[in-house]
């Protein structure tokens, strides 16, 4: 890095991952806008980042109205000046089967997780391009597994991906690169928020937790991602070993998923 510390803003940066790649980017000396809806949780992590000697800026959005996406922008190029990286981490999921979910609850999916991120990156790009930057989708290794119960969720992950390969397209030769991450199990609060964005604390996540990597060690494999220009970048080791099942034996997969499990 030069002698001007770069910026880096992550949306969704009140919990799980997006917290804990804020504390990463923060302690590689990168000044740190923090994104999400839940201010009180925001500023405790940028006290937490300027205690430490790091740069912090608490920026809410709510990734589903437009208009803060834009604010969010203009409020950190007013204050630095400039954009590095964009990381487009916001998301939430929407359970069910695909027979029980409403027009709304995919509305509110794809609303979130597909159109909040594309317009993450439409409102950050010309100041990404500017810097040469970075960009860091984040998806899903669900976007590719036939996973029952959260096929909103995957294939608002799956449009992710299309997304990511799409930019790095358009952006060949601008200096801006897209790096599109999928991560397998990670601990996070997303079990625990309803159809509605409910939080439900004492709510329990029914994933494997021998499965789930912590959110400090996916952070660090998620930052050397972006800060290394990949393209695609798929972890944990069972995330990779089910894409590979995937790609080689689905019928395999598929009926262990369906024996697998089911809500309620």
């Amino acid at each position: 890095m030069n002698n001007t510390p770069k910026v880096v803003w992550i949306t969704g940066a009140s919990s799980g991952i997006g917290k804990a790649m804020a504390f990463e980017w923060a302690r590689l000396g990168y000044k740190v806008a923090l994104s999400a809806r839940r201010e009180n949780l925001l500023q405790a992590i940028a006290l937490e980042i300027t205690n430490n000697g790091a740069e912090a800026l608490v920026v809410p959005t709510d990734i589903l109205v437009e208009t803060a996406i834009e604010s969010a922008v203009q409020k950190i190029i007013a204050t630095w000046g400039r954009i590095d990286i964009a990381v487009a981490n916001a998301g939430f999921g929407v359970f069910g089967s695909i027979d029980t979910l409403t027009a709304k609850d995919w509305s509110r999916q794809l609303q979130g997780n597909v159109i909040g991120l594309a317009l993450t990156v439409k409102y950050a790009l010309p100041y990404l391009k500017l810097t040469q930057g970075r960009i860091g989708l984040v998806g899903s290794v669900g976007a590719f597994v036939p996973n029952p119960y959260v096929g909103a969720y995957g294939a608002s992950k799956a449009a992710v991906h299309s997304i990511g390969l799409t930019l790095q397209v358009e952006l060949l030769n601008t200096g801006v690169s897209c790096t599109t991450i999928h991560p397998g199990f990670v601990v996070s609060e997303i079990a625990r928020v309803d159809n509605q964005g409910v939080w439900h604390p004492d709510k329990v996540d029914p994933r494997p937790a021998n499965l789930m990597w912590p959110t400090h060690k996916a952070a660090k494999v998620m930052v050397n991602a972006i800060i290394k220009r990949k393209r695609n970048y798929v972890f944990t080791t069972h995330g990779k070993v089910i894409l590979w099942l995937q790609r080689w034996f689905p019928g395999i997969v598929r009926n262990m998923l369906a024996k697998g499990p089911k809500p309620g």
